[in-house]
């Protein structure tokens, strides 16, 4: 009897091509239709999947050993030029480019087996290559442009090595995948045949389809919801801290109030980080005063969010905005847990400070659309750092922007500091852990005092799922379950 699972996520990616957006269901969808090299374990460790081991050759060099015999849905062999060919495709994706950025070449010495050689020495490169996702070479060139939000064959088609194969798909409201019969894992413990995932961003519809037995599993579980899910019996909760970051842009280009530093410091103490935490998302985020989490090298202990709102008002009168001024915000209504609860809560904050926001919210497709435009003078952003580390966050959020090297894609702050970037440069080179961290905290130490932006919290992932459906074993913090290795009991 074929095993199904019905899967009921917030959202859906908004497209089929692995490239061309650097985001969570992007990410989810490849881990079901496509393999990556190597991928993070649930104890943080790397797991071969593609690459079935590697070795570093010198300080430029890194030699990966690929799994023979395995084939794309077309039926193509999976080959070190299809590797090749994806890590080139990566290294021109606008979203991907500055993280595959300090791979010079890739060259192949023999049919499974190939050399990634980097520009510098680069104590990150295990982390970037979990991103390689082999497509089928013979089946996308010539056809492979990536076009953002744009009709390509690439967003439209798909041939990966993946469990499963995509059979249908409904943008926005249904896509269908069977398993793979020809898929090399054998080992797997998974055996679910079909998997058919619907959005629904409503948190309470989501989980009334898993009370009412519509779906098996469901992500997220709003936190207004998770004491009343718990007592539910034959449903299991799960729930685990992630590295994901929420913060707010305040973009400099668009407002010259936010040029001055006094009027940057005012927001940050005027946003109750912790409030937000206990009352909206009732306990389920930790509040941040920084961008690295405590498991991140950039870390620093002390940095705590600070509130307040006496001296929030005194710093708005010495930079001469006492009587405050209106402001335009814009944050997504389906991409992050209660987000557009958390918006409106911190609207009301900086009311307080006479601040007076617009606010508009969007669902996530639309919301990063504008947020690539930098459409409002305030923006929310959420990031989890792609490669497990701190300068990952700079390098995307921070940095300055430059299209050409993909640095400061997500910084809608257009805030530029010439040394911060040489730091993020070094840092992305530096072997010597103690020199990295100094490097690392150096930055977050400087963004701390310059008000850069408002960190909120990170957020903690909770998943539901009934009884039978094994979930706690493919779960992880960075929120790419392997439902490939799912196992429900019958």
């Amino acid at each position: 009897m074929a095993t199904t699972l019905k899967i009921a996520f917030d959202t859906d990616p908004v497209s089929l091509d692995p490239h061309e957006q650097l985001s969570e269901s992007t990410l989810q969808f490849s881990h079901l239709v496509f393999d990556p090299l190597l991928r993070w374990d649930q104890n943080g460790q790397f797991e071969p999947r593609l690459a079935t081991k590697w070795e570093r050759i010198d300080n430029h060099t890194m030699r990966f050993f690929l799994r023979k015999n395995v084939t794309f849905r077309t039926g193509n062999p999976f080959s070190a030029k299809d590797v090749i060919y994806t890590i080139q495709r990566l290294k021109k994706s606008p979203d991907f480019r500055a993280m595959f950025d300090t791979i010079d070449t890739v060259s192949m010495v023999d049919n499974y087996t190939i050399d990634v050689h980097t520009t510098y020495t680069n104590p990150l490169l295990l982390n970037i290559m979990t991103y390689v996702f082999p497509l089928d070479k013979t089946f996308y060139q010539d056809q492979d442009q990536i076009i953002k939000y744009g009709e390509t064959f690439a967003s439209q088609h798909v041939s990966g090595t993946g469990p499963f194969i995509l059979v249908n798909r409904e943008l926005g409201s249904r896509m269908e995948l069977d398993r793979n019969p020809h898929y090399w894992d054998k080992d797997s413990a998974g055996n679910v045949d079909k998997v058919i995932l619907t959005p629904i961003r409503t948190d309470s519809t989501r989980l009334a389809a898993l009370l009412s037995g519509d779906v098996d599993f469901i992500f997220p579980v709003s936190p207004i919801d998770i004491e009343r899910t718990k007592k539910v019996p034959n449903i299991q909760l799960v729930t685990l801290p992630s590295t994901r970051i929420l913060l707010l842009h305040m973009n400099q280009k668009r407002r010259k109030e936010f040029q001055d530093i006094r009027v940057r410091k005012a927001i940050n103490l005027a946003i109750n980080q912790s409030l937000i935490v206990d009352k909206i998302l009732k306990g389920y985020a930790t509040p941040a005063g920084q961008l690295s989490p405590d498991r991140f090298l950039g870390h620093i202990n002390n940095l705590e969010p600070e509130y307040n709102i006496t001296e929030a008002l005194a710093l708005m009168k010495e930079a001469g905005y006492e009587d405050g001024f209106r402001i335009s915000m814009m944050a997504p209504n389906n991409r992050y847990m209660s987000d557009e609860k958390v918006a409106q809560a911190i609207s009301a904050m900086l009311s307080k400070i006479h601040i007076v926001v617009d606010l508009k919210t969007l669902p996530k497709a639309q919301y990063f659309k504008e947020f690539d435009n930098r459409s409002a003078d305030m923006m929310m952003l959420g990031w989890q750092s792609d490669t497990m580390d701190s300068n990952n966050l700079f390098e995307f959020i921070i940095a300055c922007t430059d299209a050409k090297t993909g640095m400061g894609a997500y910084n809608a702050s257009e805030y530029c500091r010439s040394n911060i970037d040489d730091d993020i440069r070094q840092a992305n080179r530096e072997m010597n852990p103690e020199r990295r961290l100094r490097l690392l905290q150096q930055i977050e130490r400087t963004l701390y005092k310059d008000a850069a932006i408002v960190p909120l919290y990170w957020q903690s992932l909770t998943w539901a799922a009934k009884d039978k459906v094994k979930i706690k074993d493919i779960v992880n913090d960075q929120n790419y379950p392997h439902i490939g290795d799912l196992f429900i009991e019958e």
